[in-house]
């Protein structure tokens, strides 16, 4: 045995030769080295140690932080209450701030002033969010509803891709044929914010293009019941798909959506990494509301 085990080191080659002369394998299977390079021939160095990897404890990731833009508006506050049912951290920037009214949700949102016409006031609030969503949008002339509802945003969504916001939502409006040159300035500054918003955030941006909005409205101290017309149109209106295709008239056929549906799947789109990017017709606003 001896013999063969000699003959298969000389068969191995000068290194498993200098292994068996440096190294010495003991029963409980530690290595030990006998090199004598070093001149002490009678020199055993001690095993190798391993030291045991330090337990690190790291805080678990805090919930999504989500900034509302007009939060404090019909559509806004309607997306701060769905998104603080979700469990998100809520923010909101408009230019007045918290709104007036007293309810519970808006204790739990964290309130800015801000200007969106002013990109440089709009980096703090977004310095540690994950998601925008802009409800931003107004009437006027045609170069105030443009400004409004397209240079707004567009500064929103750049600041937003200059701080490496993730996920940009935004609520845009349906194409109602001939209103649309009717209100020029605000379809217009819709579609340019809307490319812009595509061009910034290619995989995680979501525009959401609803028709009339139904739902309770504050206006002062008065609440306009909304869906006393919405909801019944929306019920006649949405299994009429085929009517939009009509000529002049159907765009018009477009049927309402409520503000609760709307916000429901913008807070959606801009929180869920898997939610398609690209446009939300009025028929996948009420698809995705609907799902759970």
């Amino acid at each position: 045995m001896k013999s063969a085990v000699s003959r298969l080191i000389q068969s191995s080659g000068p290194s498993l030769s200098r292994l068996s002369r440096s190294s010495t394998l003991l029963g409980n299977g530690r290595l030990y080295s006998t090199d004598t390079s070093s001149g002490d021939p009678k020199r055993v160095e001690e095993p190798f140690k391993v030291e045991e990897a330090e337990t690190v404890k790291m805080d678990p990731p805090s919930p999504d932080q989500l900034l509302v833009l007009g939060g404090n508006g019909f559509v806004g506050s309607h997306v701060c209450k769905e998104a603080l049912d979700r469990g998100l951290s809520v923010s909101s920037l408009s230019r007045s701030g918290r709104p007036s009214v007293q309810a519970s949700w808006a204790d739990k949102v964290v309130w800015h002033k801000g200007n969106l016409l002013e990109p440089a006031s709009l980096k703090d609030a977004m310095s540690k969010v994950s998601a925008v969503i802009s409800c931003v949008g107004g009437f006027g002339t045609n170069s105030q509803m443009y400004k409004i509802n397209g240079t707004a945003n567009i500064n929103a969504i750049r600041v937003a891709a200059e701080q490496g916001v993730k996920r940009f939502a935004y609520i845009s409006a349906a194409d109602f044929g001939f209103v649309n040159f009717l209100l020029q300035g605000y379809y217009e500054g819709k579609r340019a914010a809307e490319a812009e918003l595509l061009s910034k955030f290619t995989y995680g941006g979501v525009i959401i293009r609803p028709g009339f909005i139904h739902g309770t409205r504050q206006v002062g101290s008065l609440k306009v019941p909304l869906g006393l017309i919405g909801s019944p149109l929306e019920m006649l209106l949405q299994h009429a798909k085929p009517l939009n295709k009509l000529p002049v008239l159907g765009p018009l056929l477009t049927p309402p959506v409520s503000a609760a549906s709307v916000a429901k799947v913008a807070v959606r789109a801009a929180t869920d990494p898997v939610f398609p990017p690209g446009i939300v017709d009025v028929y996948g606003i009420l698809r995705y509301s609907g799902q759970k």
